[in-house]
C-alpha cells in the first residue's frame, strides 16, 4: 500500500508542540483531547502511514509529564449510551480506557461525572469506581450554559463544581465520546485554578479538520462525510482571517462557540490568550503529509465508503436519508462517484453471472479476486479463501481446508445450534483453515497471508452479516456493500 504520511515525524512534532504549549502557560496545561486516542482507524485510512495508535504513542512521549482525566456525563450513564464502534456503554468504556491507559504506563488521575443531578445510575457508577480506589469528582449542570457567561464564570457556576486535584503539568481531558463535557471540565478547572492562584492554560487537540489544508481538500471533506450524522461543516476560520490575514480551516461548532469561549477566557484570565479557534489547537498532522496525492486518493475512497455505509444504514433502518444525501453532496465536491471504487464492478458482475451474492477483494498488488455464495460457503468467506490462496501462490483447484475440519462446524451449526444455514461464515472458515494448517502445508501458507489483507478493499453485492463485518474489520479489510438484502425477510 502506498504511504502518504510520516507517523514518526508526527509523533515527534506533536509531542514537541504540546510541550511548547505547556511552557507558554507557565507549566500547567489542560488539553481537551478530541477524537479517538486508541484505534483511530479513520485517520489511518485517510492518511496512509498514520498508525491507529499514533496519538497514544505521542502521549507516551509525554507520559512523565501527563495525567489522564476521563469525563463522562451523568445523562449518558443514565441512558446507557453506547459507543457505536465498540458496542459497549460509555460507563463500561470508561473502565476499558482506564485499563488501557494504565497498561501503557500512563497515569489516570481521576474520573469526572458531568451534568450531575443525583441520577441513580451515576451514583452507582461513582460508588463502583470508588470501590476500586478511583477518585471521582462531580460537575453540575449550570443554568444558562454556555451563553450566560457572568453566571457561569462565578462561584454559583464553575465555582460549584468539585475542584479536580491534579499533580502533573499536562492534564489530558478525554472521554468515551462526544457530548461528555470535556470543554466545560477544562474551563471549570481554569476558573478554580485561578481562584487558587494558578494561571493554568487550555488547548485543544483535534485531528480533523486539518487546519492548514485547503477547505475542500479531500482529507477535510472525508471528515465532513464521517460526521454527516452530526451536521458538522468545515469552514474558514473568520476570526483567524481577521486577526492574522491567513486562511485556516476549522469546523462550525468551534467557530460558533468561540465568542463565548473568548468571553470566558477574558473573565478568567483578564484577557483571552487566543484570537481564534485555530489558535487554540495544537494539531501538527498537516505538516506530516509526505505524499499529498496518496492522501487525496485515500480520502476520496473513504468518502465513497462512508456513502455506502449510510445507504446500507437506510436499508437496515439505522440511519436517516439526510445523512446519505449530505455525503452525496460531498462526493460531488470531491469529484468522485461510487464507480470510482475498483471492487464494486467486479462484485456486481460476478453476482449477475452466477445468480448468487458475490464479494470482490482487491489485493495489495491491485489484483481483484471474487467469491460467490455456495452450499458450503458464504460469498465473503469464499472470497477470503480465494484471496489467501492467490496471495500464497496456491492453485485455485487445490483444497486447503479438509472436509474433516468443516463437517464438525456444520454439525454444530445445524444440529446443535439449530441453524437453518449450514454455510460457513468468515470466522468459521478461518477456524477450519487454522485446524487444517496443522498437517496441511498449503493451509499454513494461506493462513500466513492474513496480515497482508490489512488495508485491502472489498465490496459485497448484498448486505453483509454482522459476523462477517466484525471479522473483516479485525483483519483490516475496508468493506462496503450494496444496500439490499439477500432475501426478503423482515428479520435478518
Amino acid at each position: 500500500m502506498k504511504i502518504g504520511f510520516s507517523n514518526d515525524q508526527y509523533v515527534e512534532m506533536q509531542s514537541a508542540r504540546i510541550r511548547e504549549r505547556i511552557s507558554q502557560f507557565g507549566g500547567k496545561l489542560y488539553l481537551e483531547f478530541g477524537g479517538k486516542l486508541f484505534d483511530d482507524y479513520h485517520a489511518s485510512r485517510v492518511l496512509p502511514g498514520f498508525h491507529p495508535d499514533a496519538k497514544l504513542r505521542m502521549l507516551m512521549q509525554l507520559k512523565d509529564e501527563a495525567e489522564i482525566v476521563i469525563v463522562i456525563s451523568a445523562p449518558d450513564i443514565e441512558n446507557h449510551k453506547v459507543r457505536g464502534d465498540l458496542g459497549i456503554t460509555y460507563d463500561t468504556d470508561v473502565l476499558r480506557l482506564m485499563n488501557e491507559f494504565r497498561e501503557c504506563g500512563l497515569y489516570v488521575g481521576s474520573v469526572v461525572i458531568t451534568r450531575f443531578q443525583k441520577q441513580e445510575s451515576a451514583i452507582l457508577f461513582k460508588n463502583h469506581l470508588e470501590s476500586y480506589g478511583v477518585r471521582v469528582y462531580l460537575h453540575y449542570s449550570i443554568k444558562g450554559y454556555p451563553n450566560n457567561v457572568p453566571f457561569i464564570v462565578s462561584d454559583q457556576g464553575f465555582g460549584k463544581n468539585d475542584y479536580i486535584e491534579t499533580s502533573h503539568p499536562l492534564v489530558v481531558i478525554t472521554a468515551p465520546g462526544p457530548g461528555s463535557g470535556k470543554l466545560a471540565t477544562c474551563l471549570s478547572q481554569l476558573y478554580n485554578e485561578k481562584k487558587r492562584g494558578v494561571n493554568a492554560g487550555y488547548a485543544k487537540f483535534e485531528t480533523f479538520p486539518i487546519w492548514n489544508l485547503p477547505l475542500k481538500h479531500p482529507v477535510n471533506l472525508a471528515y465532513e462525510a464521517a460526521t454527516a450524522d452530526l451536521n458538522d461543516v468545515n469552514m474558514i476560520d473568520p476570526f483567524h482571517l481577521e486577526a492574522y490575514g491567513k486562511t485556516t480551516v476549522n469546523y462550525n461548532r468551534d467557530v460558533e462557540s468561540f465568542p463565548v469561549l473568548q468571553a470566558m477566557f477574558e473573565m478568567i484570565y483578564g484577557e483571552s490568550p487566543y484570537r481564534s479557534p485555530t489558535d487554540m489547537g495544537v494539531n501538527m498532522a498537516g505538516f506530516c503529509i509526505t505524499d499529498d496525492e496518496v492522501c487525496r486518493e485515500a480520502s476520496r475512497q473513504e468518502i465513497i465508503r462512508r456513502w455506502y455505509t449510510a445507504v446500507a444504514g437506510i436499508a437496515d433502518g439505522s440511519r436517516y436519508e439526510s445523512e446519505a444525501d449530505k455525503i452525496e453532496l460531498i462526493m460531488n465536491q470531491a469529484k468522485v462517484t461510487k464507480s470510482d471504487r475498483a471492487v464494486v464492478a467486479p462484485a456486481l458482475t460476478r453476482a449477475r453471472e452466477t445468480g448468487a451474492p458475490a464479494t470482490a477483494i482487491e489485493l495489495p498488488d491491485g489484483r481483484i479476486v471474487t467469491g460467490r455464495t455456495s452450499n458450503l460457503l458464504g460469498c465473503t468467506a469464499a472470497a477470503l479463501l480465494n484471496a489467501l490462496k492467490t496471495m500464497a501462490g496456491i492453485d485455485h483447484e487445490i483444497r486447503i481446508i479438509s472436509p474433516e475440519a468443516i463437517a464438525p462446524i456444520q454439525h454444530l451449526k445445524t444440529d446443535i445450534y439449530k441453524s437453518k444455514n449450514p454455510r460457513l461464515h468468515t470466522d468459521e472458515v478461518l477456524i477450519a483453515l487454522s485446524v487444517s494448517a496443522v498437517d496441511n502445508a498449503d493451509a499454513a501458507k494461506a493462513l500466513a497471508e492474513l496480515p497482508r489483507l490489512t488495508g485491502c478493499q472489498a465490496h459485497v453485492s448484498v448486505m453483509l452479516s454482522a459476523i462477517d463485518i466484525t471479522v473483516m474489520k479485525r483483519l483490516g479489510v475496508q468493506m462496503t456493500c450494496e444496500p439490499v438484502y439477500e432475501n426478503k425477510k423482515i428479520f435478518h
